[in-house]
């Protein structure tokens, strides 16, 4: 465990050590900052090709949606069949009804 006078022995030797080669440490961030945004500008182009993949397959599976549930084409044929006929049936019981009567007011005018 690192004491407070132990972090204070440390900041003053890392001050004078700096201090002290100040060139050195100057050639050292030379050399450091071009590889650092080398590998920063990688890591960001890689992350942004995978967002990409990501986003392009979700947007396959939001379209592909509507057909996975499709279920056996052969029922779901008999069972539109069957609502056509139901429809067909209600119409022709909608046709065999008479208009109602006029009112009686109405046949004097």
């Amino acid at each position: 465990m690192i004491t407070l006078a132990g972090g204070a022995v440390a900041l003053v030797l890392g001050l004078v050590g700096i201090i002290g080669w100040w060139g050195e440490f100057v050639d050292l961030l030379k050399g450091a900052v071009p590889v650092v945004l080398l590998l920063g500008g990688g890591l960001a182009a890689y992350l942004g090709a995978e967002d990409l993949k990501a986003q392009r397959a979700a947007e396959l599976e939001a379209a592909q949606a509507p057909f996975q549930g499709a279920g056996d084409p052969d029922a779901e044929l008999e069972k539109y069949k069957a609502e056509v006929a139901e429809l067909r049936a209600k119409l022709e019981a909608m046709d065999k009804v008479e208009p109602p009567a006029p009112p009686a007011d109405e046949e004097q005018k």
